[in-house]
């Protein structure tokens, strides 16, 4: 196993450095001392750029950072998770994403002996995926594609399906079901016709209780309001799924799969991606998974002072543990990255929220923030009071585009200003004799930029937070691929279902008890 950061000798020597500097750091002075501050902490990563200049660091903490992540033999950790080594500990299997974007024939240095035949399977996959999504372009006849999924089977699609809308064909409208709670899935069920509708099931397993659930009912609707005659279920149904027997039990004939080493939260990128693949095309699919790859390359290659994915990942970990922020502000100034605050909030937290390392021993020092944001500039009109005057700083990371596809260009115009000055009024503050007019400055931000909003650059974007992510999991120690923190609810949800139809509540504590008496409609002060 590769050692922790807190563990390392220069982990002692970084929390010197700040005891005796980084506490008293001043953004105003470091760029008046550094008139190249902005070049250094700035720079540009495959379709991407960013500024990192404005954070509460300086060269030294910086060179201490990489040392930690030298110490914690981080190249050697990035080649593993890239060559499909075993990187999931404790489910004892790869975390190969990675090779969902990789070109055909590609091979690396040190793969493992099964990657190459995964390969080709991948990209066998993909081309029937891209053809049945092609098909279904070509389909006059359906017009509304609902996909069924929650998780990374529905984060992912319906924040890629929303940001790249210019991209869409005509004559398409997509829908998103993922929450169990049955008045979304019958607003959208309300807005369709069967013999219209496709619908797209998302699960790995073929068993997610909500997913199922969601789709019990869609198949009931669809079967109460249709004949087999004229609108079959083999057509207007198809599955996403490591198990398609399981779904061909449901009556569901077509279905594409994906692997074990896939991870939710990651899955985009496979088969998963099927009403992504529909609203953009085949071409523009294979944009985005170039795009991914571009920056998987660049996490691959770049020495670790010039690799965007390390380099945030440090932040991350300057902050966390030596500032002790427990949280991060994501606010995309762009109306079509909406659900990206939402989508990175699983990949961070459900990945990085750990309290124990890679061999179970309780950590000593914090992991995930918790992520949180709004689309730009209504951000501003919300929770930007707390960033500028609230009592302790929280790290901001605006992601902004370059080029609006629309014809407003003052608006695009004014919506670039508004997003940079926050950055600049972050740091400068206002000095005020009143205290309700004073704005204390010296508040850290992240700027990163996006020519245009396309399926590559987007797929850029997605990758560099995930090998982020896997980087600062890498200083910690911990796995960031497992998630056995979300098992314990399913599992006693299926106890208290069976309870809120019997009634029983013996042996349940007071408030789990009165709480299922409210929910049946009898008393909230129970006697047992």
């Amino acid at each position: 196993m590769y050692p922790r950061c807190d563990e390392t000798a220069p982990w002692a020597l970084l929390q010197a450095y700040f005891a005796d500097d980084g506490q008293a750091f001043d953004l105003r002075q470091a760029f008046t001392q550094d008139a190249q501050r902005f070049a250094h902490f700035s720079q540009q990563a495959p379709l991407v750029f960013a500024d990192l200049s404005k954070n509460l660091w300086d060269r030294t903490s910086e060179a201490l950072l990489l040392a930690v992540a030298q110490a914690c033999q981080l190249p050697a950790q990035r080649d593993a998770l890239l060559t499909g080594q075993a990187v999931n500990h404790t489910e004892g299997r790869a975390a190969l994403h990675t090779l969902l974007r990789r070109p055909a024939g590609q091979a690396l240095t040190g793969d493992a002996p099964w990657v190459a035949q995964a390969l080709e399977q991948v990209h066998t996959t993909l081309d029937a995926l891209l053809g049945y999504a092609e098909q279904v372009r070509a389909d006059a006849q359906i017009t509304d594609i609902v996909n069924i999924g929650i998780g990374g089977s529905d984060l992912g699609p319906h924040m890629a399906v929303r940001a790249l809308q210019p991209y869409h064909l005509p004559g398409k409208r997509f829908h998103f079901v993922s929450n169990i709670d049955g008045h979304g899935l019958q607003h959208i069920l309300g807005q369709l016709q069967p013999r219209h509708t496709l619908f797209v099931v998302a699960s790995k397993t073929f068993t997610t209780l909500e997913t199922m659930t969601n789709a019990r009912a869609a198949l009931e609707w669809f079967q109460q309001h249709s004949t087999p005659e004229e609108a079959p279920v083999a057509r207007h149904f198809v599955a996403l799924t490591a198990h398609p027997e399981v779904a061909q039990a449901w009556g569901i004939t077509r279905s594409f799969s994906f692997w074990e080493w896939v991870g939710g939260r990651y899955s985009l990128w496979s088969s998963i991606g099927l009403t992504l693949a529909i609203a953009i095309g085949s071409e523009g699919f294979r944009a985005l998974l170039a795009g991914a790859h571009a920056m998987d390359e660049h996490f691959r290659t770049a020495p670790l002072a010039h690799n965007l994915p390390v380099r945030l990942a440090l932040l991350d970990v300057w902050y966390r543990n030596f500032y002790g922020w427990g949280s991060r502000c994501i606010t995309p100034y762009h109306s079509g990255l909406q659900r990206l605050p939402a989508y990175l909030q699983q990949l961070e937290m459900e990945s990085n929220g750990k309290r124990v390392d890679h061999t179970g021993r309780p950590l000593t020092l914090d992991t995930s923030p918790v992520l949180w944001g709004e689309h730009g500039s209504s951000g501003q009109h919300a929770f930007y009071q707390m960033l500028h005057q609230g009592t302790q700083p929280q790290p901001l990371e605006i992601v902004a585009v370059r080029d609006g596809t629309h014809p407003h260009q003052e608006h695009h115009a004014l919506l670039l200003a508004s997003a940079v000055a926050q950055t600049q009024a972050l740091m400068l503050g206002r000095a005020s004799e009143c205290g309700h007019r004073h704005f204390p400055g010296n508040r850290p931000s992240t700027f990163l930029l996006l020519d245009t909003l396309t399926p590559q650059a987007l797929g850029a974007l997605l990758a560099l937070y995930e090998h982020r992510v896997f980087c600062s999991a890498s200083l910690w120690g911990i796995n960031p691929f497992d998630q056995w923190g979300v098992e314990l609810g399913k599992q006693l949800a299926h106890d208290l279902r069976a309870r809120l139809r019997t009634g029983d509540i013996s042996g349940l504590d007071s408030s789990t008890a009165g709480l299922l008496q409210r929910l049946a409609g009898g008393s909230s002060h129970p006697t047992a």
